[in-house]
């Protein structure tokens, strides 16, 4: 297995990973193919046409804004948050957009880009498909598919089932739980230090671990914004966002902190809520592996560090790595994407994973953090992704704070046992694969059924860009 722990942790914006941040990527590398192709004063118009979950939900998701922003040349984990409306608004007043920031095409929302939702392309069901016309009038077409958690392939790629993970040889490849756990058996080590030996294929120890506490920067910087930050989040559906009142409530309540208190899982729930507004507001997040499902693994991890005083930066590195290698088993192995098996793959996924790492970091043998990312899954099984309006609001901010939760409560479940269970990590995962197909599409990412429709119809505003 190839895959880093960065491929699972990356630096964007909201407010989604499949519907924002994959588009994006999508939209940068099209632009770029058509840069390498020949002069960018060739091309005369691009139309881009979504499909599916992407058509259904795209606005909601920001997935306009995110192409719009793509093909002028801007990247997720670097575009100036700040700036991203007023480079928005230029576009809608104008009718173009600069192509990779050098050459104006005409470009009008609504025409140039279409949402189809009731269509699909084969293969996934975020589709997209870039149109690029010459002067000439010649035409390059692409088709491209946001896969979950920010992974994007081209037609060609996902038709060949061309395999995400790089190349390179790792020191201790696995592909299954069972594989990781007798990986870690022969050489005696930990997850985390499995995943550290792997991570060294591709870069050195000390960049790694740069990298890792960067993730760890930008996951509690992403806290802090949302416990400031106070209003109405976008969208239309009047949600208001709470993490700030109780921040304040919090902070303000005497032994609240305190880590034998109960009042420490509110703490745990604000975190998480408030990295999840941050997302939903089109904020800088780390996709954790999802957009959607973001708050969870800093949530839980910050509660680690609240709650044991003697945590160093190292406990920060062993709990992102434990985290990402239980990630790369459900990439692998099922799919972390809402619109491909519900949210049991993303919020899902994401409880497993911070589970996993919190055992690890309070001291878990390798089967009981096994057992932990088991218990979290287990009971996940079956989430529908049922986002009202099509919007990551309701209930998906409220739904990141119960798991993480569930992911402290799988932890300390798994250390109270000696690591020996009836279900096993492999077989969890293979039961959400199979339920995910099982599932009917509109509980997946459609906003066609559950809580989106049940609440009644709540008309959203127009957030093409």
């Amino acid at each position: 297995m190839s895959l880093s722990v960065f491929d699972l942790f990356k630096i964007g914006i909201g407010p989604s990973s499949s519907h924002t941040v994959g588009p994006m990527k999508a939209a940068l590398a099209f632009a770029q193919l058509l840069q390498e192709s020949g002069p960018l004063s060739r091309v005369e118009s691009v139309r881009v046409d979504l499909f599916g979950s992407l058509g259904a939900t795209g606005e909601g998701h920001g997935t306009p804004k995110a192409i719009v922003l793509g093909l002028m040349g801007y990247a997720p984990e670097s575009v100036d948050v700040a700036a991203v409306e007023s480079l928005l608004q230029a576009v809608r007043e104008q009718g173009s957009l600069s192509l990779l920031g050098q050459e104006n095409i005409p470009f009008v929302l609504g025409s140039d880009l279409k949402l189809i939702g009731a269509e699909s392309l084969p293969h996934h069901p975020n589709g997209m498909r870039f149109t690029a016309r010459f002067g000439d009038g010649s035409l390059v077409e692409k088709d491209y598919y946001s896969i979950g958690g920010g992974f994007v392939l081209d037609g060609d790629e996902i038709e060949k089932s061309a395999p995400l993970e790089s190349p390179v040889a790792l020191a201790r490849p696995f592909s299954t739980a069972v594989e990781l756990l007798a990986q870690c058996r022969e050489a005696g080590m930990s997850i985390s230090s499995l995943m550290l030996e792997n991570e060294l294929a591709w870069r050195e120890e000390a960049e790694v671990r740069r990298g890792l506490l960067e993730i760890w920067a930008v996951m509690d910087e992403s806290i802090e914004q949302g416990c400031r930050n106070e209003g109405i989040l976008p969208g239309g559906l009047d949600v208001p966002r709470r993490a700030g009142g109780l921040y304040q409530k919090l902070k303000d309540q005497p032994g609240s902190s305190a880590p034998d208190s109960l009042g420490m899982l509110d703490w745990v729930t604000l975190y998480a809520m408030a990295v999840n507004e941050q997302n939903a507001a089109g904020g800088r997040i780390v996709t954790a592996p999802t957009n959607g499902a973001a708050g969870i693994i800093p949530a839980v991890l910050k509660f680690f560090l609240d709650t044991c005083p003697d945590a160093t930066d190292d406990d920060i590195c062993r709990y992102l790595l434990t985290a990402g290698a239980i990630g790369i088993l459900f990439k692998t192995n099922a799919s972390i994407s809402g619109a491909e098996v519900g949210c049991q793959g993303e919020v899902g996924s994401a409880c497993s994973m911070a589970a996993a790492g919190l055992a690890e970091v309070l001291g878990a043998s390798v089967p009981q953090v096994e057992n932990a990312a088991e218990i979290a899954m287990e009971h996940n099984l079956g989430l529908t992704c049922d986002p009202i309006g099509g919007l990551v609001q309701v209930p998906c901010i409220e739904r990141n704070a119960m798991a993480s939760i569930k992911a402290i409560s799988a932890a300390r479940m798994s250390l109270r046992g000696d690591g020996e269970h009836f279900v096993s990590l492999d077989q969890v995962i293979a039961t959400m694969r199979d339920t995910g197909r099982d599932m009917q599409d509109k509980y997946k990412e459609t906003a066609l059924g559950g809580l989106a429709v049940n609440v009644g119809h709540v008309p959203v505003a127009n957030v093409e860009c």
